[in-house]
């Protein structure tokens, strides 16, 4: 299942602790603290224009994984990230959890298309995205991530 992460429980996250009566992974890393500090920073400057701004991925009352908006919806267009702990993938969560997320899209009036993007040698993400409807629209380089496949779906 899905939940709305808010500042708070980002703050949990990164003192390493979990929110909401849930548990945390115990063992693996849910997301390095760096990348978490990234994902809360980010989800504070987008909450202030559009919530929600992230979702943390919660199986078993265990936070597994987290997605997120990757950056502020512009014209009815969410980019969308998410990662699974290592030792929960495999599983299908990511599947359900973008499944859970596009079914609350499909409801909102403000979106129309979910856009995200994969490594190119990232098989398993690109198996979710085709999985839940996405198509391959395009490629760019990163200067961080390399070359990248695009995916949209529309949600109208």
């Amino acid at each position: 299942m899905i939940i709305e992460a808010t500042a708070t429980d980002f703050a949990a996250l990164l003192a390493g602790k979990a929110p909401r009566n849930l548990f945390l992974v115990n063992d693996s890393e849910l997301a390095p603290p760096e990348i978490l500090a990234m994902l809360a920073g980010l989800a504070a400057t987008i909450r202030t224009d559009f919530e929600p701004a992230a979702w943390m991925l919660v199986e078993a009352s265990e936070i597994v994984g987290l997605c997120s908006l990757v950056r502020a919806p512009e014209q009815g267009e969410l980019n969308i990230g998410y990662g699974v702990a290592p030792t929960r993938q495999g599983r299908g969560i990511a599947g359900r959890a973008i499944g859970e997320i596009l079914h609350w899209a499909r409801h909102d009036p403000r979106v129309d298309l979910v856009t995200a993007e994969t490594a190119i040698g990232n098989l398993a993400s690109q198996r979710v995205l085709e999985r839940n409807g996405f198509v391959r629209c395009g490629e760019r380089h990163d200067a961080e991530d390399g070359q990248l496949i695009c995916w949209q779906v529309r949600t109208s």
